[in-house]
């Protein structure tokens, strides 16, 4: 009898359930990344260029709320992906006695860490967007703020760090114990889903590091292409998450 044949053990049905939530909250926790960064980004492009204090003003504005929206956002849709992502591997340890997903975990775990750096570094350099809009005395308390908050994020990164090498590690040494996994044939895998989408994410991915790049002015593109470069990274992560 074919395995597409046979009936699917107790609990599989639900695992895909459980796994399709995952791969939406992860699709979530993206599109919240790339949107963050791209507005951040180029918010901050454009108030570098203002010409005078009424056109910096609220450019800079405009930079402190998409990062003050940004923390939470991100926070919450990397929570929900991570809480969903767990609920997926627990079950799988419950049928299988071994864990078939989560293999890129290490990797993906350093790219979103990765992320987060460069979205506190830009939220840091707003209190110099104000001192060009001539809010000095405003300037000053979000320079303390941004202090305050460099201290934290050190602590929690070296906390993240010393996290993330003794998981790698774990994972690395159950993988070597399990002697590898036999498969889930309940399963079609990542080659069997649509796969419409990867371009989409990749276009995105192109557009926001090409908006970093020039927030770090690894080049300096015209003002057309900071709009079209910004369009190009929201309108490919809302379409991919439909």
């Amino acid at each position: 009898m074919l395995l597409t044949e046979m009936a699917p053990p107790p609990g599989a049905q639900e695992l895909a359930g459980l796994r399709a939530r995952a791969r939406t909250a992860r699709r979530r926790a993206f599109v919240a990344l790339s949107a963050s960064l791209a507005l951040l980004t180029s918010a901050q492009l454009l108030a570098d260029r203002a010409q005078s204090r009424e056109q910096a003003l609220p450019l800079a504005v405009l930079s402190l709320a998409v990062f003050v929206v940004a923390l939470p956002a991100l926070a919450i849709t990397q929570y929900a992906w991570g809480a969903r992502a767990r609920l997926v591997r627990e079950r799988e340890r419950e049928l299988y006695a071994v864990v078939h997903s989560g293999r890129a975990r290490p990797f993906t775990r350093l790219a979103v860490a990765g992320c987060w750096a460069v979205t506190l570094l830009l939220g840091w350099t707003a209190p110099r967007f104000f001192r060009q809009a001539a809010l000095d005395s405003f300037a000053d308390v979000l320079s303390w703020i941004a202090e305050a908050l460099a201290v934290v994020s050190v602590a929690v990164g070296v906390s993240f760090a010393l996290w993330w090498a003794r998981d790698a590690v774990g994972m690395l040494a159950r993988r070597l114990r399990s002697g590898g996994s036999p498969g889930d044939p309940w399963d079609p895998g990542p080659a069997a889903r649509p796969r419409e989408g990867a371009a989409l994410w990749a276009g995105a991915a192109v557009a926001v590091a090409a908006l970093v790049g020039a927030r770090a002015h690894l080049w300096e593109p015209a003002t057309g292409i900071v709009y079209a470069l910004l369009t190009a990274a929201l309108v490919c992560g809302v379409v991919t998450d439909e």
